[in-house]
This record gives C-alpha cells, sequence and structure tokens, in this order.
C-alpha cells in the first residue's frame, strides 16, 4: 500500500491497542512502526545492483513474517529501556509493537505486486491482489478515526471512533475479496467453455476502486487482457488477444535476472524486440500498452541476442486520457 495508508493504519491499530492516557503517543508510534518495513527502499536505492534486483528484493526480508516478530521484540527492549510510557505498561506495548508492525506486510499483500511473507524460503511472492496500491475507501475510515482520536484523547468516543473506523476498513476489505471472487466465477466460466480453465491468469482492481477490475489470462501466443464492472457489466468476460515474443522470451529465459524476474512475477511477463533489444514487461502493473516496469534484458548482436545490464525502461503514460475512460467504463458497458 501507499505510504500514507500505512501511516494511519498503524496509527489507528496501536492508538486502539494502547492504554487510553498513551493514545497520542501510540498514533504517532504506530505510524512510525507500520512505516518501518519499508525501509528496505533506502538499502535498495544504496545497494541493488539493477533494477530487476531493486524490484524483487522490495518487500522480501523486511516484509517477512518469519523475520518481523524478531525485530518486534528487539524494538521494545529498546523502548522499554528508554521511554517511559512503555516501562509504565510494558505487555500491552509489547503486543501493540508486534500487531502494528505485522500489520503492514498483511495489508501489502493484499495488493497485486507481491510481499514475500515467508522469506528466506523460496515460495514466490504473495499477492492477494484484491486492493489496488492506493484506494481512498479503505484509507478514509483510517484517516477520519486517527484524527477523531488525536482530538477527543482520552475520551471514550476516542476509542469508539478507532475501532469504528478499523472494522469499516476491514469490511471494504471482506467487499473487495467478494468482489474479486464474483469475477473470477465469471472468467472461469467463460475460459471453461473455451477450454482455457488452465490457463494461468489473474485478477486486480483498476486504480483507486473495486468495481472496475483487470483480468489477465496467458496463452500459448502471448496473453489476453479483459475488464469487468460489477456495475454496468453482464453476460461473458469480452477478452482482447495481444501477442508476446516467444521466441525472444525464451532466448533470454537463463538470464539470471529473467529467472528472478519470471519467479517474482508468477509468469505474468511480455517479452516485445524495441529497437534491438529483448524488453520484458510485468503485466500485473499496468494495462496495455503501459506498464509500470519495464525492462531491457538483452541487444541484438551478429544476430544473436546477448545478455546486456539490465536496463529500466519509463514509457509515458497518459492518466489525463487513461483516468477519465476508466471511470467511464466502471459505469458503462462497451456496445451498450
Amino acid at each position: 500500500m501507499d505510504s500514507l495508508t500505512h501511516l494511519f493504519l498503524g496509527g489507528a491499530i496501536a492508538a486502539a491497542i494502547a492504554p487510553a492516557q498513551h493514545r497520542r503517543r501510540a498514533l504517532i508510534a504506530g505510524a512510525l512502526i507500520n512505516s518501518l518495513p519499508d525501509i528496505d527502499f533506502v538499502a535498495l536505492a544504496l545497494f541493488a545492483p539493477d533494477p530487476v534486483a531493486n524490484m524483487t528484493w522490495h518487500r522480501s526480508v523486511t516484509h517477512s513474517l518469519l523475520v518481523l516478530p524478531f525485530v518486534a521484540i528487539a524494538l521494545w527492549w529498546f523502548l522499554k529501556a528508554i521511554w517511559p510510557p512503555l516501562r509504565e505498561e510494558p505487555r500491552r506495548w509489547f503486543w501493540l509493537i508486534l500487531v502494528t508492525l505485522l500489520a503492514h506486510p498483511l495489508i501489502d499483500a493484499a495488493t497485486i505486486y507481491g510481499t514475500q511473507l515467508w522469506w528466506p524460503l523460496s515460495q514466490p511472492p504473495t499477492m492477494g491482489s484484491i486492493l489496488f496500491i492506493i484506494d481512498p475507501l479503505f484509507a478514509l475510515p483510517l484517516v477520519l478515526a486517527c484524527i477523531a482520536a488525536w482530538c477527543w484523547r482520552e475520551r471514550k468516543a476516542a476509542q469508539q471512533a478507532l475501532l469504528g473506523g478499523l472494522l469499516l476498513s476491514a469490511g471494504y476489505l471482506l467487499w473487495a475479496g467478494f468482489a474479486k471472487w464474483q469475477v473470477e466465477r465469471i472468467v472461469d466460466a467463460g475460459l471453461r467453455a473455451q477450454g482455457l480453465q488452465d490457463a494461468p491468469r489473474f485478477s486486480t482492481p483498476t486504480p483507486f476502486n473495486t468495481l472496475l477490475w483487470r483480468v489477465v489470462v496467458m496463452t500459448p501466443e502471448g496473453f489476453m487482457e479483459g475488464e469487468r464492472s460489477l456495475v454496468a457489466d453482464s453476460g461473458p468476460m469480452v477478452f482482447r488477444a495481444y501477442k508476446s515474443d516467444v521466441g525472444a522470451m525464451h532466448a533470454v529465459a537463463r538470464y539470471p535476472s529473467v529467472r528472478q524476474l519470471n519467479w517474482f512475477s508468477h509468469g505474468f511477463l511480455k517479452a516485445e524486440v524495441r529497437d534491438g533489444q529483448v524488453v520484458l514487461s510485468d503485466l500485473r502493473m499496468g494495462s496495455e500498452p503501459d506498464y509500470s516496469f519495464r525492462f531491457a534484458v538483452a541487444r541484438s548482436r551478429d544476430g544473436q541476442w546477448q545478455e546486456m545490464p539490465v536496463t529500466q525502461l519509463q514509457w509515458p503514460w497518459d492518466a489525463s486520457r487513461r483516468l477519465p475512460a476508466m471511470w467511464q467504463r466502471i459505469w458503462h458497458q462497451p456496445g451498450r
């Protein structure tokens, strides 16, 4: 999730657990604790050898459910030695730190990017893909709850506001999971009719909402892409077919960076040749033809593909055109 959501999610959880007399301190401490796992951004910016390593190492060690409990214990011991509020209620503050810290990777795992919850195990990243990375309807109850708790301080109404905000955001997560199930059910039926019931695919909400979903299905020649509005659409799912350069993908598949990218993306990659280079796009983030992560991994030399230092490519994404069209697509089915 985005940094702002982490701040208010951490603040709301911590303030709800903390003693009433520590509520304002807990709002600030929770915001910082829940943001702590994203410290890997700094390390990766300094030490990642290439853009693929930067992408695939984010949300790994600092987001692992096998690592963070030990971080919570160390942080608790450190704060107990220097901070009087924690010494007043050590047990309560321990659970506050642990729950607030673990909430970060768990909510990240609800997005499509992927979170390595079980690092250092080699399992592919968890990508629940029920929330877009920024979702105002998930964050808004948390923001309002934190504002109310800050203003009302030790009053009972502050605790009620915090619990209400957390319950509303949790309810929104349940709705998002139900919406995804509805979309997957329609997709399953449509692919079964085409004999593609075993084809790898994913569904994910489009930016800032859970009413319009994007679905990608991998095929031997490339992939298919479609959208499903839970408000406007009826009938079977409609897909558009796109090509991927299967030969180029096969030629670069043995490169370490490509193997790492393929593992991280669960195989949802598109290959194309541009300006004499093999470019791989992560199909999970963006939509055809615009993707957030594109990497040039090989160049042509003497008629052969040769591995090159990985370069991340930035191609323009026209938000001023895309977002209004997405908003209209939520409420209107094409051809209706």
